[in-house]
């Protein structure tokens, strides 16, 4: 099969388990990246490695008409900010790895939702591409379990690797499952990109619901307000513990961990920043 692929290091293991099942890689079409949770330099090292073409700019009609000049067959997406124009006119066949079960988390980066909401369940899902974003029939799923100590890198590496298994299980059986998908089944949710408001860490609440925050955030980081001051955190612990303390108040600091009063104990901020990234690389990341 004859292919282009939208990807970024993260899902490089698709574009990888592609390639091993004997898919002739025609382009590579990445993203600018915030070099924090996305990167492209490895994605970029293998095309190069390859002698593929890489395009960082947004994919457009023209594109697609040189890819169908090219002899190009399928269009893969396994990452990408931008939406894909209509592939039809020019290609056979386009599907996007979705890091997440279909239709019940659509969206650009629905994990952290799997921990916030407590899925009991988590899925990679290989779909067609159509117009609306996620709605494609699906080719094939890889569903497994969530643990309740499940966190945003857990959950994010097992993602992946769920993703490099239904990689080669869809390369080795393409036209059966494209001739075969069905129709997405049940309740569409769409989850937008998250905002200050969804990271945002109010201390009137509870233990296990700020460390649940923090859990799902993860590198991606949650917000703190300590005596007028934003704090970026990563991590947090916490305990269950009766007070007479008003929320929000500071009752310990040692070196960078501070610990809060929180409504039904206290929570120990253990790795936080002063400094926003996105000011740092200057993206807005998915």
């Amino acid at each position: 099969m004859r292919f282009a692929i939208t990807v970024a290091d993260r899902y490089l293991d698709i574009f990888q388990a592609l390639i091993g099942h004997a898919w002739k890689p025609l382009k590579v079409f990445t993203c600018k990246v915030d070099n924090r949770i996305h990167r492209n330099s490895a994605t970029i090292d293998l095309a190069q490695r390859l002698n593929v073409e890489v395009q960082i700019s947004r994919m457009t009609d023209s594109n697609l008409r040189e890819l169908r000049d090219m002899g190009c067959e399928a269009l893969v997406v396994a990452s990408y900010e931008w939406r894909i124009g209509d592939w039809r006119p020019y290609l056979q066949y386009a599907i996007n790895f979705h890091p997440a079960p279909l239709p019940r988390a659509r969206g650009a980066y629905p994990l952290p939702a799997a921990v916030l909401e407590s899925f009991p369940t988590w899925a990679v899902t290989c779909h067609k591409i159509e117009r609306e974003f996620d709605s494609g029939d699906i080719l094939k799923a890889l569903e497994f379990p969530v643990s309740p100590t499940d966190d945003h890198d857990s959950l994010d590496l097992r993602t992946q690797l769920a993703s490099r298994r239904l990689a080669g299980d869809v390369a080795e059986h393409f036209v059966e499952y494209w001739n075969a998908a069905t129709v997405q089944a049940g309740t569409a949710r769409y989850y937008p990109k998250w905002n200050d408001a969804d990271r945002r860490l109010d201390f009137t609440l509870t233990v296990e619901i700020l460390l649940r925050r923090v859990r799902a955030f993860g590198p991606l980081e949650c917000l703190a307000s300590i005596n007028n001051t934003t704090l970026f955190v990563q991590r947090a612990v916490g305990w269950i513990e009766a007070h007479q303390l008003a929320p929000g108040t500071v009752v310990h600091i040692n070196s960078l961990s501070i610990v809060v009063a929180v409504a039904d104990g206290y929570i120990g901020l253990t790795q936080w920043t002063l400094i926003n990234p996105d000011t740092i690389t200057g993206t807005v990341r998915r």
